[in-house]
């Protein structure tokens, strides 16, 4: 990777040198591997690496961005000139006076220094627990992956910093079928460290609860259709906060007018139980990190507090505009995109409510354990979720699993109808999209009562 201590001023220069109000460098070397495995057998074991580097200026309300691969100072001084031809805005005086910043996310076992042939050995061994657990799973799918990215970043505001972050991924799909019935689990366990994570919790454990939702799930019976109560495990993870609250929150779609929580700041929007905060500081979460893709350093930003709309999410373009200081959220998924107000760990902090106490007080509803996929309309919040696990619930007791039910609502209105909030926190992992790029996240909540929402079921 090009020295940006000894380069940068040359480079930022270039690129400003027909104005901008901020110039960028973004550099970066990655490191890979995947192994996956389908029908008892591997199918593919990809290692890779990946350089290069991004130049992004900043002009007015535009973002002029360009991309190589090319990180000697000639390839970059060839892009500084490119992304420079359509800058107009008048230059502020750019600050050269680099103090160089140096982080690194600290693992125990790096999974570069595991061989292959382990991380095969650990893939099988996820497949022979899923498939030994109930003789009904009919098929198991696993994937494994690692990386590790360093990534330097240097701008005309003095910023520069160097960063090093390292991924680890397993998630285990199982099939289960049975007189017609098809039903799958799935299970992740993942973060911002190293191979001991499966010393903390090993493959077969997230091989067997796979395999124990899609085996509970052929013996359940069709869920009801209507409205009723419904209490979120913590189990479930945050999926609801990040899809259907989460992203009204990043400033890019406030500033587009596509956030129903734009305009709202001060005001309330949800229960007053309820605190929101997107925290890229939890060690070792897969959201985490120690800067973000701008060099902003990781912060916790809470985002509505005890019912109170007090902070969106931004990026250095949108504080820039919104006249408000950047939150560390400007994330991007490589050196070819331009960074966005993006999600890291994103969770409802945990009230005071004993989560037993929640559901025994509950006379009816849908308790949902585990959460699957859904869609959100971010403009006005509507949202469609799969739950993957759910038992109706009886005189505050969850005893009878249903199939395939899903959770129709919206997200802003959802926020106001939490009646309880429990003192205990559950996570779960995910890869978020947003405008063709992908990101790593967490999302986590408390167990939670929401008076109604309406289940769409497939009992007849």
């Amino acid at each position: 990777m090009i020295d940006l201590v000894k380069h940068a001023e040359e480079i930022l220069s270039r690129a400003l040198r027909n104005g901008g109000g901020l110039a960028e460098i973004y550099c970066q070397e990655s490191a890979m591997t995947s192994v996956s495995l389908e029908d008892n057998k591997v199918e593919k074991v990809i290692t890779g690496a990946e350089t290069g580097a991004g130049i992004r200026i900043l002009s007015g309300d535009r973002t002029l961005y360009g991309h190589t691969n090319d990180v000697t100072l000639d390839g970059l001084l060839a892009l500084a000139d490119t992304v420079a031809g359509g800058a107009d805005e008048h230059r502020p005086e750019p600050d050269y006076s680099f103090r160089p910043e140096r982080f690194a996310i600290a693992v125990k076992r790096s999974a570069q220094d595991v061989a292959t042939a382990d991380k095969v050995k650990l893939v099988h061994a996820a497949n022979q627990a899923a498939r030994g657990h109930d003789p009904r799973i009919v098929q198991v799918s696993v994937t494994y992956a690692d990386a590790i990215r360093r990534i330097a970043i240097a701008n005309s505001q003095g910023r520069l910093v160097e960063d090093v972050r390292p991924q680890i991924l397993l998630m285990v799909q199982a099939v289960g079928a049975e007189k017609g019935v098809i039903q799958t689990g799935v299970d992740f366990v993942g973060g911002t460290v190293g191979f001991e994570l499966f010393d903390e919790r090993d493959a077969e454990s997230v091989a067997l609860e796979a395999a124990r939702q899609a085996a509970l799930m052929l013996d359940a019976d069709a869920a009801p259709t209507g409205r009723m109560p419904v209490v979120l495990s913590s189990e479930a993870g945050g999926t609801m906060i990040h899809e259907a609250v989460g992203h009204g929150l990043e400033a890019d779609l406030v500033d587009k007018g596509m956030s129903k929580f734009g305009g709202r700041l001060g005001e309330p929007v949800a229960a007053p139980e309820v605190t929101v905060v997107d925290d890229a500081t939890v060690p070792g979460k897969r959201g985490s990190c120690s800067v973000d893709d701008e060099g902003t350093p990781a912060q916790r930003t809470v985002l509505i507090e005890e019912g109170r709309l007090v902070r969106f999410m931004n990026d250095l373009r949108t504080a820039r505009k919104m006249g408000h200081s950047p939150t560390g959220n400007g994330r991007r998924a490589s050196y070819e995109h331009k960074p966005l107000p993006r999600m890291t760990n994103t969770m409802i902090l945990p009230g005071t409510s004993d989560p037993g106490d929640i559901l025994a007080s509950t006379d009816t509803g849908l308790y949902v354990r585990k959460m699957g996929g859904g869609q959100v309309n971010t403009l006005n919040g509507d949202f469609v979720f799969e739950v993957s696990e759910g038992y109706l619930i009886r005189n505050g007791r969850a005893e009878t699993p249903v199939r395939g039910a899903t959770l129709i609502g919206n997200g802003p209105d959802v926020l106001l109808s939490i009646e309880a909030v429990g003192s205990d926190l559950g996570y779960a992992i995910g890869t978020c999209g947003k405008a063709g790029q992908g990101a790593p996240v967490s999302d986590a909540q408390p167990t939670l009562r929401i008076r109604e929402l309406t289940i769409g079921g497939t009992a007849r």
